[in-house]
């Protein structure tokens, strides 16, 4: 996602860590005065995860781990981070109750009440799987659909 695409779903701030001397948690800290409310890991990278935390405000800030991190991976962080009134905590199907939720994330899409559509850049057909393996590692898209029959 680049600066400008990310403007089209709310973003109000777009930070690109490379372009950056200090950790990217502190110039979040210091962009915001004293950090996010919330934070989301979704790319399952347990250093990540840690500055997702880290950048969170003291007292009150939450970070939610969305990402699958590799089997045997293990996150870390100083107890500090969280004695302060951080919270961190995970998500799997972003909360919701699979039974009872669903149907309602259903219309609420079918309403054109929360934006789906607009995360699909790139249809392809599933002999181009490893393209869209390649857009993915290079940030070339949001998501690709695959075709399974063309």
């Amino acid at each position: 996602m680049n600066n400008i695409s990310s403007k089209n779903f709310g973003v109000t701030e777009f930070i690109n860590p490379k372009e950056h001397e200090k950790p990217i948690q502190q110039v979040i800290v210091d962009l915001t005065d004293g950090g996010v409310d919330y934070s989301f890991e979704c790319i399952g990278n347990v250093s990540v995860m840690r500055a997702a935390l880290e950048c969170c405000h003291k007292g009150w800030g939450t970070s939610v781990i969305v990402g699958v991190a590799a089997s045997g991976q293990e996150i870390s962080t100083r107890p500090f981070q969280l004695v302060t009134g951080r919270v961190w905590k995970g998500t799997a199907f972003g909360g919701f109750k699979s039974r009872s939720q669903v149907p309602w994330l259903v219309n609420k899409y079918l309403n054109k009440e929360i934006k789906v559509d607009e995360y699909i850049t790139h249809s392809l057909t599933l002999p181009e799987i490893n393209s869209a393996f390649d857009l993915m590692h290079e940030g070339g898209c949001l998501r690709c659909v695959l075709a399974m029959h063309t």
